[in-house]
């Protein structure tokens, strides 16, 4: 059993970094604020020459059929589209932390061939892994009916997502976030975005009391996604500094779902700590909403920048109900779902 964090010391587990980040603002050009950015931050048009490019590969991937995870960008000649990309890979690394490409022409081409272009750009920023245990590497994120919780994730509903990092449960969480947009909902399911960087110093100023708990552990239920005989929670900060970067692994849901499969009371101060960083995530002045067309592709850096999804009614058709794909990325440890 992990120990008490009441009878942890609060500077243990904290490096010399950690420390230096509770002293002071974390400066970044990732620590934007949405009232202060401007209207067209973060968006990249795909332009007529790299569309061009593009829709050569749809036609030659007609004309001769390839699986889509073997796809790989080297094997094709897209000079105009890498030039993009690379400027969208430096955009999420040292950059705003996030990037919303405009757009597929899903209209023309078959959802099969959009999810194939769209694991090509993607692989041009990091390399995709595997985001469920079986070793699924694309993920078609829209509502299956049921409601979220242990083993059902929140992605597979159509509920309100707070303010998260992807798998922040995980033992190695991706990099890199990507999701293409093929339908919208009827009514809502709004994309936002906000920066961890931005949300950290808001916290040193309001709660200054409070902050450095999040540099401690907490349990995080696993999602039933590891082998039937491994632990179903793992302990971690969920937030680290290494003297150059902040790193952030949250989900207040898996949080309270992970203290509850772990037979543990959340401690007071790490109750405290969440919700006044759950409050600060929901000031709308600090975060980015997008309203997704069909198309659209949004990549984030996800140790860096939080996403969440605003609870959305479908159409009552199945062909018309939202659908999203989704793409994990990252360029160390294994391509498998444990990094």
């Amino acid at each position: 059993m992990q120990p008490d964090h009441a009878e942890l010391n609060p500077a243990a587990n904290r490096t010399a970094a950690d420390t230096l980040a509770l002293e002071q603002d974390v400066s970044s050009r990732m620590a934007w604020r949405g009232d202060q950015l401007p209207a067209d931050a973060g968006i990249v048009t795909l332009s007529d020459e790299v569309l061009e490019e593009l829709t050569a590969l749809v036609e030659q991937l007609r004309a001769s059929p390839l699986p889509l995870l073997v796809l790989r960008p080297e094997d094709f000649k897209l000079p105009k589209t890498e030039s993009l990309m690379v400027g969208v890979r430096e955009e999420l690394r040292s950059g705003l932390g996030f990037a919303l490409l405009d757009k597929l022409p899903v209209d023309a081409w078959s959802h099969d061939e959009a999810k194939a272009i769209y694991w090509l750009l993607g692989s041009m920023i990091a390399r995709p892994v595997a985001q469920n245990w079986q070793g699924a590497m694309i993920y078609d994120v829209t509502d299956k009916g049921r409601p979220p919780g242990n083993g059902v994730r929140p992605d597979v509903t159509n509920v309100h997502q707070n303010y998260h990092t992807d798998n922040s449960y995980n033992i190695t969480a991706p990099h890199f976030l990507g999701l293409l947009c093929l339908r919208t909902a009827m009514q809502g399911g709004v994309s936002g975005i906000i920066s961890f960087y931005t949300a950290h110093n808001e916290m040193r100023r309001r709660h200054p009391d409070l902050v450095a708990r999040l540099y401690q552990p907490f349990h995080f239920d696993r999602q039933r996604e590891h082998a039937p005989d491994d632990v179903m929670t793992t302990y971690h900060p969920m937030l680290a500094y290494d003297g150059e970067a902040l790193r952030a692994r949250l989900s207040h849901r898996q949080v309270m779902c992970g203290y509850a499969l772990a037979g543990v009371e959340i401690d007071t101060q790490g109750r405290q700590a969440l919700e006044a960083f759950e409050a600060i995530l929901e000031d709308d002045r600090l975060s980015r909403d997008f309203h997704f067309e069909p198309g659209q592709m949004q990549f984030l850096n996800n140790l860096t920048m939080g996403h969440r999804r605003t609870g959305f009614t479908d159409w009552p058709e199945p062909g018309r109900k939202r659908h999203l794909v989704r793409l994990w990325m990252r360029d160390e440890g294994a391509r498998s779902y444990l990094g």
